[in-house]
């Protein structure tokens, strides 16, 4: 276990600083973080509701939206709540369990994220460039096997993180520039070698984003090559339009992702408060915005919802 140069009472203990520079800030900004987690919450739980209850909506694509549903009520559950007790009550501690215990949720919930999306990408690839196979291809057993294929992948490749993180020495600074206990800021803090802990974060950045956003544009390159095929441009615009809330939520989730993996170990010029904040839009504005863009997109899950919302 990692030794720790503190006093005894800080032996088991991190501090979360929150958004280091808007400090004063910090109230004004539990708004829109808890306005978000709030929407994104009755979302999601509406988009699991109706589905659940609904037969005609027990298809793969729905059980996927609804996987990404538990996703996304996952991530932002993982980080909001401390978060909002950072900026209310200025809870800023964490316990070294506590805080290992969240950064492999997060983390883990992320990647299994990631898989939804490249699952939901080789659907749509078969709804348009194989149609009449659709039905056999895709099962609802076959689409819970490779999310739990998906989710074993992302707690195998994840469990190591706070493992690894376990072997490393904590000196004075035990501050965490950080609302969550995200791995590199983590690593950051410590005082001993953390070769292995950087150079395996960046493997699981390659490994998991590198290897999903392949598979995703290797599917949308045969979906736009059969597109082109078709003469009509009405079976064009139908084609594309079964792609768009598919393409809106993985721009939503890589691009912040992204840019928050990479800056933390390439980015040194960039202000540590507008870094933090973009952290956060990532685990915010998706969860949000997802079950908001498959409502409005997806014609039978949309009036599924009214119906329900009628009746109340």
């Amino acid at each position: 276990m990692a030794t720790f140069n503190l006093t005894p009472s800080d032996l088991s203990t991190f501090i979360l600083n929150g958004i280091p520079g808007l400090e004063a800030a910090h109230i004004w900004i539990s708004i829109p973080f808890s306005t978000f987690y709030i929407i994104s919450l009755l979302g999601n739980v509406t988009v699991l509701f109706v589905v659940s209850k609904e037969q005609t909506l027990h298809k793969p694509m729905f059980l996927l939206i609804c996987m990404l549903a538990l996703t996304d009520i996952g991530i932002s559950t993982f980080v909001v709540p401390k978060a909002l007790c950072i900026f209310w009550f200025y809870s800023k501690d964490i316990t070294v369990d506590g805080c290992l215990t969240q950064m492999f949720f997060i983390h883990a919930v992320a990647a299994m994220h990631s898989a939804i999306l490249v699952i939901m990408a080789f659907d749509r690839y078969i709804a348009i460039c194989d149609p009449l196979r659709y039905a056999t291809i895709l099962t609802n057993a076959r689409i819970a096997t490779l999310g739990l294929v998906g989710l074993t992948r992302a707690v195998l490749l994840v469990l190591p993180v706070p493992l690894l993180l376990w072997r490393l020495p904590f000196c004075a600074n035990r501050i965490i520039s950080h609302t969550y206990c995200e791995y590199m800021a983590v690593v950051k803090i410590s005082c001993g070698d953390t070769t292995v802990n950087r150079t395996y974060g960046l493997v699981i950045v390659f490994v998991i984003i590198g290897l999903d956003l392949t598979l995703i544009g290797l599917s949308y390159g045969l979906i736009i090559t059969a597109v082109l095929r078709i003469s009509s441009k009405k079976a064009h615009q139908k084609a594309l339009n079964t792609c768009t809330a598919h393409i809106c939520v993985m721009l939503m989730y890589y691009t912040p992702y992204l840019f928050t993996a990479l800056t933390h170990r390439f980015g040194h010029g960039i202000a540590a408060d507008v870094h933090i904040l973009l952290a956060n839009v990532h685990v915010l504005v998706p969860p949000m915005l997802n079950p908001i863009i498959y409502g409005v997109k997806t014609k039978e899950l949309r009036d599924k919802v009214v119906k329900y919302i009628c009746r109340m």
